[in-house]
């Protein structure tokens, strides 16, 4: 690690495994939220900004300056094949910190998506590049480059904590984080959660449109006989 603090950067941190990465890949969003006791799911201002596929990957983290995109550049040169880039921008929304420029290099490096708790520009470029941006809004304003910042911090972005190297599952309903140290079970809570959705929808299908156990429950709580 290198820097001072606010602005110093960190190269090394533990990673998921390919195949840790590829036990994510039947769920969605919510259903990886909901196998946490419903929680890690970024708020609902963190929106795609344009109908992208879903994707999976793992975390490298940036702290900018509001107004200040250096360690934004710095991260794109350290990231790896399929991470996701996650940015803290100190809620700033009347500048964007990522466009075609920094998409176009995103690419080329391998990174899978870009996460922004702050706005974006360039929307139709995102769209062309084929790179997965989510994002609180879209914005023309530009940004310097002087710093301070941090990469490979605990930031927070979508009121959730991120750690560097956590697994961020992301589609059209939002973005979902599971810390790497609980993903294996996580993982293995999901895949229950698909084939448990899947059962209820054959239910569904056969004509059981309402769970018998809904009218036991408010029996319990006295509010039906």
């Amino acid at each position: 690690m290198s820097g001072v603090v606010g602005f110093r950067i960190r190269d090394v941190w533990p990673r998921p495994n390919a195949t840790l990465l590829a036990s994510f890949r039947d769920a969605a969003s919510p259903q990886v939220a909901d196998s946490m006791s419903r929680l890690g799911a970024m708020d609902s201002g963190i929106r795609p900004v344009w109908h992208s596929q879903r994707v999976i990957g793992a975390a490298i983290t940036v702290w900018c300056h509001a107004g200040d995109n250096l360690m934004i550049h710095k991260a794109i040169a350290l990231a790896r094949p399929d991470d996701i880039l996650v940015v803290n921008t100190q809620g700033a929304i009347s500048s964007a910190p990522f466009g075609e420029l920094l998409a176009t290099s995103a690419v080329k490096s391998g990174i899978r998506a870009v996460i922004i708790d702050g706005s974006v520009r360039d929307v139709e470029a995102l769209e062309a590049l084929q790179l997965p941006v989510y994002s609180r809004g879209v914005c023309p304003g530009g940004c310097n480059k002087d710093g301070g910042g941090e990469v490979g911090a605990i930031i927070a972005c979508g009121g959730v904590a991120v750690r560097p190297g956590d697994i961020i599952v992301a589609d059209w309903d939002g973005v979902t984080v599971v810390p790497l140290e609980d993903a294996e079970a996580v993982a293995k809570a999901a895949v229950r959660k698909v084939a448990s959705e899947a059962a209820r929808m054959e239910e569904i299908r056969a004509g059981v449109l309402v769970r018998p156990e809904i009218d036991e429950h408010l029996r319990q709580l006295q509010i039906i006989d």
